[in-house]
């Protein structure tokens, strides 16, 4: 089992820059984690995922179109948190922000979620 705790959404204008922060705990080692968001009314929809090997050292990040160049996803070994930076913000990145990991091809353990909201 994995838990996943995020934290770091809230309320920014556009333009501004948010970090989201989760945090993994538990008995299973997973070695990616994605960010994924859904917005009123959308689908869920990926926004960046990391990868890294046995020993802690990242071996890929890929983001959606829409987040090259704004955000950057990262993590910290030490603290098994995974980051996700986003800079430049945009109303349309309004969405409750998830992180999940697996172990296999598909996502199985999520977070409980957190808000983001960009006025404009």
């Amino acid at each position: 089992q994995v838990q996943l705790v995020e934290s770091g959404g809230g309320f920014v204008q556009a333009g501004g820059s948010l970090r989201l922060s989760c945090a993994a705990s538990g008995r299973t080692l997973t070695y990616v984690m994605g960010w994924f968001r859904q917005a009123p009314g959308k689908e869920r929809e990926i926004v960046a995922q990391i990868t890294w090997s046995t020993r802690g050292t990242v071996s890929s990040t890929t983001y959606a179109p829409f987040g090259q160049g704004r955000f950057t996803i990262s993590r910290d070994k030490a603290k098994n948190t995974v980051y996700l930076q986003m800079n430049s913000l945009k109303p349309e990145d309004t969405a409750v922000y998830y992180c999940a990991t697996r172990t296999g091809p598909t996502y199985e353990y999520w977070g409980q979620g957190t808000q983001v909201t960009v006025s404009s």
